[in-house]
């Protein structure tokens, strides 16, 4: 604790053999020593009193004591006081001042007392201090317990066998126990919620090497609070007299629990926008109500929840208007779970029927339309969450001890509800967890709702279309004939392609594929109303040219409408077609034993130009021959060359010209037609029978 004066031989310095070492403090307080004889001489000098006195040793040894240090006011006092200790033996301490050699005065405190040699001989011994050093350590002495005992900052000192000496008020608080409990025990016995082989094996690195530690973070849940997670900032250091003996450790602790939750909740906040982020990227890929389901349950797990299931009410799966009257009949469109395949398996398997009474809590959710959140489950809590008492055990048995479920909403309706359930992560469901799940179920029923509306408005469309294709005649002189539709991949492409067969006068049949530029339910009505005028005008019996003139004629009158059309009439008496086309792709012809070819025929311009003549081209077709007339939907796509897809074709055709049609048809469309195609299709293949 003070300093050690190296420059006299022996000082500060223990003797060999003489214990322990020393502790500096006479050093630091420098206690001088005077031995006076019977007549008040001076016969012994200590180096420290030439330091307190300012005179040396051989000028101050054989003087009279009281002439050397005192002034004369005192003198008279001094003599009476020392005659007093000599002849009673009764010891004296006190302060007084004495003059320095300098001619200063100052203040030194005294302990007199008297001595007895071997000899008989009687001796007075004088131990001095200053008074300004016993001052000044007094008051660092005071100032260090002060500073210990009103620091905010947990103080304890531990000795080399890393047992307690000493804690502060502070550390107390912080440990939730008093200094009692402290003392003389290990940190093992005192925080046994921490790490304490970890904690000790740092003490005693420390303690070894004189390598500090500093700011060590330390999180646990005390036992005198464990539902909440406490932080500490641990620093440990050496401690180490003014001899460099090794004392123990000391260890200072700041309890920083509360910047340990804003940690905690920044990065949860930071999570949740990733989260709430991702799924802004991840949901609603797809105008498919299950795709969606599993994309919001792949965005919750395993990040927010062990178990997620996706209930949809069963009428907005049928396409009702959703209802929640009673007990409530939901789908599960999606499960998804993390390490809990237990729990997994008794959820609701996807795609079946699942009724919930009203007073499961479920059925709570979606008829109040708000979030229902169960902290911690208790037996009762998990029978209102599973649909069965078997269920309800299970879920018990794997350890769901916190559930949550927020409804399905989009425009003001509510579509189903999203449950979830905590197993393996062991904090529960709280207000903070609630508002991201809403946030999230929220954005997937916007998603399923868009394709529930996708679905029914696609259906409708679909339907139209279907009603405006014709009905085949069952039976058609001399010809058997396949036909197929193929609607495009999004709603807005319905519409545009149709096909026809007509039987006519004279046994003839007319065949017709045709294509209406555009999509949608204009291109839909537009391609009913030319559907219509063909068999109108394949009624009269007219030429192939002709009825195209008739139909581009009808065209022009309807404002926006562009048109393809082959048209070709089949005489079976004559074993010969006549066809004329009007913008549109050439028919592929296969010969009874030949590969399939391409017709070469003009052209011509589309339905709606005006102002162009059509031709009408006739050729021979015999029994085994057959001609597919198909739409531009069928080859055209963006990257691949209009020829390449056409040999494709040729080569699909050949390949199935022994086969049924209906195989035929089945072929082509595999082989041409990509999954999701951009536009419809109308195929039609005819074959003359013998």
């Amino acid at each position: 604790m003070g300093s050690t004066d190296t420059t006299r031989p022996g000082r500060g310095r223990p003797l060999a053999g003489a214990g322990t070492s020393p502790t500096g403090l006479l050093d630091l307080l420098s206690v001088a020593a005077v031995v006076l004889d019977t007549n008040g001489r001076v016969v012994f000098w200590s180096p420290q009193a030439e330091d307190l006195f300012g005179y040396t040793a051989e000028e101050a040894l054989g003087r009279y004591a009281v002439q050397l240090l005192v002034n004369e006011e005192h003198r008279d006092e001094v003599v009476a006081l020392f005659a007093e200790v000599m002849e009673s033996g009764t010891d004296w301490a006190g302060a007084f001042p004495v003059r320095h050699k300098n001619g200063s005065t100052r203040l030194v405190e005294f302990r007199n007392m008297r001595l007895l040699d071997d000899l008989g001989d009687t001796y007075a011994l004088g131990l001095a201090v200053d008074q300004a050093t016993v001052a000044r350590v007094e008051r660092g002495v005071a100032l260090s317990a002060r500073l210990v005992t009103q620091s905010p900052i947990g103080l304890a000192i531990l000795d080399p066998d890393l047992r307690y000496l000493t804690v502060n008020p502070a550390l107390e608080r912080i440990h939730g126990r008093s200094a009692a409990d402290h003392l003389g025990r290990r940190v093992q016995d005192v925080l046994p919620f921490l790490d304490t082989e970890a904690i000790e094996g740092r003490l005693r690195r420390v303690l070894e090497t004189g390598q500090p530690v500093t700011d060590r973070y330390v999180v646990g849940r005390p036992t005198f609070d464990p539902h909440r997670e406490h932080a500490w900032s641990v620093s440990i250091h050496r401690l180490e007299d003014a001899a460099g003996r090794v004392l123990g450790v000391a260890t200072s602790v700041i309890d920083i629990t509360e910047r340990h939750e804003a940690m905690i909740a920044a990065t949860r906040a930071r999570n949740r926008l990733a989260m709430i982020a991702g799924a802004s990227a991840s949901i609603g890929s797809t105008l498919d109500v299950e795709q969606t389901a599993h994309e919001l349950a792949g965005v919750v797990v395993p990040d927010l929840a062990d178990v997620a299931t996706v209930h949809v009410l069963d009428s907005v799966l049928r396409g009702r208007t959703p209802s929640v009257t009673g007990p409530a009949r939901f789908r599960a469109a999606a499960v998804a779970a993390a390490h809990a395949p237990e729990a997994a398996r008794v959820a609701d398997p996807p795609g079946e029927l699942a009724r919930y009474d009203s007073d499961r809590l479920l059925t709570r959710c979606v008829r109040t339309r708000r979030p229902v959140l169960v902290a911690e489950t208790t037996r009762q809590d998990l029978r209102r969450i599973a649909r069965t008492s078997e269920a309800a055990s299970v879920l018990e048995r794997t350890g769901v001890h916190s559930y949550l479920a927020v409804p399905l909403l989009a425009r003001g309706e509510v579509l189903g509800a999203l449950s979830l359930e905590r197993i393996g992560t062991p904090a529960s469901f709280d207000d903070d967890d609630t508002l991201l799940a809403c946030e999230l179920a929220g954005r997937a029923a916007t998603c399923i709702d868009n394709a529930r509306w996708y679905q029914s408005v696609r259906n409708t469309a679909l339907t139209l279309q279907r009603r405006l294709l014709p009905q085949l005649p069952s039976r058609l002189p001399g010809l058997a004939i396949a036909c197929r539709y193929l609607p495009a991949g999004a709603v807005s492409e319905i519409g545009g392609d149709w096909f026809d067969a007509m039987r006519l006068p004279g046994d003839r049949t007319a065949l017709v594929v045709g294509d209406v530029m555009g999509s949608g339910i204009n291109a839909a009505a537009s391609m009913g109303q030319l559907r219509s005028a063909t068999r109108a005008f394949a009624g009269l019996d007219l030429d192939p040219a002709e009825v195209l003139r008739q139909l581009d004629r009808l065209t022009e009158d309807v404002e926006h409408t562009i048109a393809t059309c082959a048209y070709c009439r089949y005489d079976p008496e004559q074993g010969q077609c006549r066809i004329s086309l009007a913008g549109h792709l050439p028919p592929a012809l296969v010969r009874s034993g030949r590969p399939a070819r391409l017709l070469d025929l003009p052209s011509g311009v589309p339905l709606g130009v005006g102002g162009t003549a059509f031709e009408t081209t006739e050729f021979a077709f015999r029994p085994g021959d057959q001609l597919a007339l198909y739409t531009d939907g069928l080859v055209e796509t963006r990257c691949d060359p209009i020829d390449a897809r056409l040999g494709t074709l040729l080569d699909a055709l050949t390949a199935t010209a022994g086969q049924g049609l209906g195989e035929t048809c089945d072929w082509v469309l595999e082989t041409l037609r990509p999954p999701g195609g951009d536009d419809d299709v109308a195929l039609l293949v005819a074959r003359v029978e013998p």
